[in-house]
């Protein structure tokens, strides 16, 4: 257990540094996030596996913003389902302070993360990533991402991959929130 908030700081550091380093998402979703209204973001992440060398861990889930429209009220966000305490040993207060220390800004939202399938293949990460992209291709699923990453901490990297939707869906919700906001004034 972490002694510390200095030594916590210092790990999730660490952690977030190898999510940046080596995050990389293989296929994106198509649909950008709803401004006025929850979105639910299916993925599937694909990890080399600590345990079983050779072998790819495979976590299926989704993540849902509520209303991620770039308004940021005065609160932090709230990330549930993310795991940091009992996979990582790192209070989430902690992990909030660390991106607020690096300017790494989320829209004070609720991102709740559910990982509804875990599982183990006997194959390489670049086999199982090239099976759950044909597979995705096949069912011509353009919602759900691909995302490989490192297993130990897969939390960062759906954090960067909903960091990457939420700059890519800005202007469009500047642009509704203007619409909305002066519609039928002009």
């Amino acid at each position: 257990m972490m002694t510390n908030k200095r030594e916590a700081n210092m790990d999730v550091e660490q952690f977030w540094e190898k999510a940046q380093d080596k995050t990389e998402v293989v296929r994106g979703r198509v649909k950008g996030l709803a401004p006025f209204a929850a979105t639910e973001v299916p993925y599937i992440f694909l990890g080399e596996s600590v345990v079983n060398e050779g072998h790819t861990v495979v976590r299926k889930g989704k993540v849902i913003v509520e209303r991620p429209i770039i308004v940021l009220p005065e609160n932090m966000p709230q990330f549930e389902g993310f795991d940091f305490e009992e996979e990582m040993e790192i209070e989430q207060d902690v992990v909030q302070m660390f991106f607020l220390m690096r300017g790494i800004r989320f829209p004070s939202l609720k991102y709740n993360n559910t990982v509804e399938d875990l599982d183990l293949e006997e194959e390489s990460l670049a086999k199982t990533a090239k099976k759950q992209k044909k597979i995705l291709e096949r069912e011509e699923n353009v919602q759900t991402a691909l995302i490989l990453g490192p297993e130990d901490c897969w939390q960062f990297s759906i954090l960067l991959y909903m960091a990457s939707l939420i700059g890519r869906s800005a202007r469009a919700d500047i642009m509704n929130l203007l619409d909305d906001r002066y519609k039928g004034t002009l």
